[in-house]
Protein backbone atom coordinates (compact mmCIF):
# COMPACT_ATOMS: atom_id res chain seq x y z
CA UNK A 1 0.00 0.00 0.00
CA UNK A 2 2.57 2.72 1.27
CA UNK A 3 6.29 3.13 2.96
CA UNK A 4 6.30 5.37 5.41
CA UNK A 5 9.62 7.64 6.29
CA UNK A 6 10.68 6.87 9.60
CA UNK A 7 12.39 9.71 11.70
CA UNK A 8 14.84 9.95 14.71
CA UNK A 9 13.58 11.82 17.92
CA UNK A 10 15.97 14.09 16.42
CA UNK A 11 13.90 14.27 13.35
CA UNK A 12 16.62 12.20 11.13
CA UNK A 13 15.61 9.94 8.65
CA UNK A 14 15.88 6.15 10.35
CA UNK A 15 14.85 4.19 7.94
CA UNK A 16 11.44 3.52 5.77
CA UNK A 17 8.82 1.09 6.82
CA UNK A 18 5.76 -0.51 5.99
CA UNK A 19 2.17 1.61 7.14
CA UNK A 20 1.25 -1.27 9.26
CA UNK A 21 3.94 -1.30 11.01
CA UNK A 22 4.01 2.53 11.73
CA UNK A 23 0.72 2.70 12.16
CA UNK A 24 1.65 0.25 15.33
CA UNK A 25 3.90 2.51 16.42
CA UNK A 26 1.87 5.33 16.60
CA UNK A 27 -0.86 2.97 18.34
CA UNK A 28 1.38 2.42 20.98
CA UNK A 29 2.46 5.63 21.61
CA UNK A 30 6.21 5.06 20.26
CA UNK A 31 5.60 7.33 17.56
CA UNK A 32 4.01 10.58 16.38
CA UNK A 33 2.55 10.84 12.45
CA UNK A 34 3.96 14.11 11.22
CA UNK A 35 2.68 13.92 7.61
CA UNK A 36 -0.58 11.41 5.96
CA UNK A 37 -1.84 11.19 2.79
CA UNK A 38 -5.79 12.02 3.30
CA UNK A 39 -6.59 8.02 3.06
CA UNK A 40 -8.03 6.91 6.11
CA UNK A 41 -6.88 3.23 7.55
CA UNK A 42 -10.42 4.09 9.97
CA UNK A 43 -12.01 7.13 11.75
CA UNK A 44 -10.04 9.83 12.87
CA UNK A 45 -6.61 7.67 12.05
CA UNK A 46 -5.30 9.14 8.64
CA UNK A 47 -2.45 7.01 6.66
CA UNK A 48 1.15 8.10 7.51
CA UNK A 49 3.91 8.59 5.36
CA UNK A 50 5.99 10.24 7.43
CA UNK A 51 6.56 9.33 11.50
CA UNK A 52 9.00 10.72 14.53
CA UNK A 53 9.68 8.39 17.09
CA UNK A 54 9.21 9.49 20.58
CA UNK A 55 12.71 8.57 21.83
CA UNK A 56 15.95 8.94 20.12
CA UNK A 57 17.65 5.45 19.02
CA UNK A 58 21.19 5.67 18.53
CA UNK A 59 22.68 3.83 15.57
CA UNK A 60 26.18 3.07 14.69
CA UNK A 61 27.86 5.39 11.73
CA UNK A 62 27.52 3.01 8.47
CA UNK A 63 30.23 4.27 5.48
CA UNK A 64 28.06 4.55 2.26
CA UNK A 65 31.00 2.78 -0.46
CA UNK A 66 32.24 5.46 -3.82
CA UNK A 67 30.58 3.24 -6.65
CA UNK A 68 29.70 3.76 -9.93
CA UNK A 69 26.02 2.81 -8.78
CA UNK A 70 25.94 4.67 -5.83
CA UNK A 71 27.20 7.30 -8.04
CA UNK A 72 24.60 7.70 -10.96
CA UNK A 73 21.96 6.97 -8.19
CA UNK A 74 22.85 10.42 -6.46
CA UNK A 75 22.75 12.41 -9.28
CA UNK A 76 19.72 10.67 -11.07
CA UNK A 77 20.97 8.93 -13.76
CA UNK A 78 21.74 12.51 -15.68
CA UNK A 79 24.62 13.87 -16.90
CA UNK A 80 25.64 17.03 -14.31
CA UNK A 81 26.23 18.80 -17.23
CA UNK A 82 23.67 18.95 -20.35
CA UNK A 83 20.58 17.01 -18.22
CA UNK A 84 20.76 13.97 -20.90
CA UNK A 85 19.31 10.92 -18.78
CA UNK A 86 19.47 8.22 -21.49
CA UNK A 87 22.06 5.03 -21.98
CA UNK A 88 26.11 5.32 -21.91
CA UNK A 89 26.76 7.63 -18.86
CA UNK A 90 30.29 7.71 -17.79
CA UNK A 91 31.98 9.13 -14.56
CA UNK A 92 33.70 12.65 -14.60
CA UNK A 93 36.03 14.14 -12.21
CA UNK A 94 35.67 17.78 -11.54
CA UNK A 95 39.23 18.20 -10.95
CA UNK A 96 40.84 15.74 -13.10
CA UNK A 97 43.12 13.50 -11.43
CA UNK A 98 46.07 14.48 -14.10
CA UNK A 99 45.86 17.85 -11.84
CA UNK A 100 45.13 16.46 -8.56
CA UNK A 101 41.46 15.80 -8.40
CA UNK A 102 40.89 12.17 -6.69
CA UNK A 103 38.56 9.92 -6.27
CA UNK A 104 35.75 11.10 -3.71
CA UNK A 105 31.65 11.64 -3.80
CA UNK A 106 33.14 15.64 -3.89
CA UNK A 107 35.33 15.34 -7.01
CA UNK A 108 32.64 12.96 -9.21
CA UNK A 109 29.70 12.83 -10.97
CA UNK A 110 27.67 11.34 -13.62
CA UNK A 111 28.61 12.38 -17.70
CA UNK A 112 27.22 11.60 -21.04
CA UNK A 113 30.21 10.77 -23.35
CA UNK A 114 29.96 14.42 -25.31
CA UNK A 115 30.42 16.23 -22.21
CA UNK A 116 33.14 14.35 -20.84
CA UNK A 117 34.99 14.55 -23.93
CA UNK A 118 34.60 18.27 -24.46
CA UNK A 119 35.33 18.89 -20.59
CA UNK A 120 38.53 17.21 -21.18
CA UNK A 121 41.60 17.64 -19.10
CA UNK A 122 39.95 20.86 -17.54
CA UNK A 123 37.65 22.17 -14.54
CA UNK A 124 33.93 23.11 -15.05
CA UNK A 125 35.13 26.44 -15.16
CA UNK A 126 37.30 26.23 -17.42
CA UNK A 127 35.30 24.69 -20.00
CA UNK A 128 32.45 27.11 -19.48
CA UNK A 129 30.34 23.57 -18.08
CA UNK A 130 28.45 24.62 -15.17
CA UNK A 131 27.46 21.83 -13.10
CA UNK A 132 23.91 20.87 -12.63
CA UNK A 133 24.42 20.15 -8.48
CA UNK A 134 27.31 20.83 -6.17
CA UNK A 135 28.30 17.25 -5.78
CA UNK A 136 29.00 15.48 -1.91
CA UNK A 137 28.45 12.84 0.05
CA UNK A 138 25.05 11.08 1.18
CA UNK A 139 24.31 11.30 4.78
CA UNK A 140 22.82 8.17 4.62
CA UNK A 141 22.07 5.18 3.35
CA UNK A 142 18.79 5.66 3.20
CA UNK A 143 19.70 8.63 0.75
CA UNK A 144 19.18 6.45 -2.44
CA UNK A 145 15.63 4.64 -1.91
CA UNK A 146 14.76 8.16 -0.16
CA UNK A 147 15.69 9.69 -3.22
CA UNK A 148 14.22 6.93 -5.59
CA UNK A 149 10.60 8.00 -3.71
CA UNK A 150 10.81 11.47 -3.96
CA UNK A 151 11.76 11.26 -7.82
CA UNK A 152 9.31 8.94 -8.66
CA UNK A 153 6.63 11.67 -7.02
CA UNK A 154 5.26 9.21 -4.72
CA UNK A 155 6.29 10.94 -1.71
CA UNK A 156 7.48 14.92 -2.27
CA UNK A 157 6.29 15.39 1.95
CA UNK A 158 9.85 13.27 2.58
CA UNK A 159 11.74 16.32 0.86
CA UNK A 160 11.89 18.53 3.62
CA UNK A 161 13.22 15.80 6.06
CA UNK A 162 16.24 14.74 4.20
CA UNK A 163 18.98 17.30 3.42
CA UNK A 164 20.38 17.25 0.12
CA UNK A 165 17.97 16.35 -1.86
CA UNK A 166 16.71 18.84 -5.10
Amino acid sequence: MSKVLVLNASYEPLNITSWRRAAVLIIKGKAEQLEHNGKLLYTGFPLPTVIRLRHYVRLPYKDIPLTRRNLLQRDNYTCQYCGYDGDGLTLDHVVPRSRGGGDTWENMVTACVHCNVKKGNRTPKEAAMPLASQPRKPHSSLYFEVTRQIHSGIHQEWKKYVIGIS
